[in-house]
């Protein structure tokens, strides 16, 4: 640490802090904001020395002399928080090495909220927007309002917008769904049970297309549509013995749905993976460590899409061009629902 020592403050100000750095209050504040060209020493001894003196830069000032507010708002139609939570704590990671705020705002499902919390946030003067939710099917582009085209850059997580050109930052869960379908295989399974959600959904759709294309003459016939629950996979096994005494493995679209297949068999004297393997799809901790035994499963990956949606959303906010569509890819997680113990 280089400059004269500065006699402890009861509220530091930049002007000590670039003092004891040593380097103009000028200086100082862009190391602090994350502004123009500066050394990575300049700025690692500006922030050593606001945290020696205990300095918080005054958000409001900052706000006022860049223009910016230095928030975003996250808004969700995942009332739940099962998709929302991680994607919520993927962008924190990015924003806050700017230190940025996030705002939270929960749709409900309802246009007319989701309208007025749209136009609550522009009316903040937010400096972008992330847009999610809990389905992948694409949704219509939000309004903002009277706020001119552009003038809040929007980024579309985990669930993309229908208008071509918005910027969407999605999984490739088909792909990954499929990696499941062919680990099954690979461990010698020949007849595979597809069990996913409703029919409508574009997931469950996407996903089984893609499993049934994976499994070929191995496919356990049509896959079995229904709802996202445990109850659900509990009757489907029982469709699937009827149909298919042979059955030695089940695919299911949802860690929800392959809980409920595994408590089934476990019921009616199936072992698992012994006599049956099954994967799902999520790695949601509350259902795949749960479950017995723990799941092999289909990592959606929701945080890095948190993380990449934010980022983008930086790159449009300092005026850099972004890509219209950005796809991550899935990862497979093995446990013992197809390995054993």
């Amino acid at each position: 640490m280089t400059g004269r020592a500065v006699p402890r403050r009861a509220v530091p100000r930049i002007v000590d802090v670039a003092a004891l750095a040593g380097v103009s209050p000028g200086t100082a504040s862009k190391a602090l904001n994350g502004t123009g060209q500066l050394r990575a020493g300049t700025v690692e001894r500006v922030r050593r020395a606001a945290d020696q003196l205990g300095f918080t830069p005054d958000g409001v000032g900052r706000a006022l002399s860049s223009g910016r507010s230095f928030t975003v708002g996250l808004v969700t139609t995942d009332s739940f928080g099962r998709f929302t939570i991680p994607v919520l704590q993927g962008a924190e990671d990015a924003l806050g090495a700017g230190d940025m705020a996030v705002l939270l705002c929960d749709t409900r499902d309802d246009a007319l909220r989701e309208k007025h919390l749209l136009r609550m946030l522009v009316s903040r003067r937010v400096d972008g927007i992330i847009v999610t939710g809990r389905r992948t099917d694409p949704r219509p582009p939000v309004d903002l309002g009277g706020a001119p085209p552009g003038a809040v850059p929007v980024v579309y997580a985990f669930q993309p917008s229908a208008r071509a050109g918005d910027t969407s930052v999605v999984v490739d869960d088909a792909a990954g769904a499929a990696d499941a379908a062919r680990h099954l295989l690979d461990l010698g399974r020949r007849r595979v049970g597809h069990v996913t959600g409703w029919q409508e959904h574009h997931s469950a759709r996407a996903r089984a297309e893609a499993v049934a294309a994976e499994l070929g003459d191995a496919a356990a016939g049509e896959p079995l549509f229904g709802a996202w629950s445990e109850q659900w996979g509990r009757q489907a096994v029982d469709v699937l013995l009827r149909r298919h005494a042979d059955l030695d493995a089940v695919s299911c679209g949802s860690d929800q749905i392959a809980r409920g297949v595994c408590d089934r068999l476990r019921e009616l004297g199936r072992s698992v993976p012994e006599d049956v393997a099954v994967t799902g799809v999520d790695d949601w901790d509350v259902m795949a460590l749960a479950s017995r035994p723990p799941l092999t499963t289909v990592d959606l990956r929701l945080a890095e899409v948190g993380r990449r949606s934010a980022q983008l959303l930086l790159d449009a906010v300092d005026g850099r061009e972004v890509p219209s569509r950005t796809v991550l890819p899935a990862q497979l997680v093995l446990r013992a629902s197809t390995l054993g113990s």
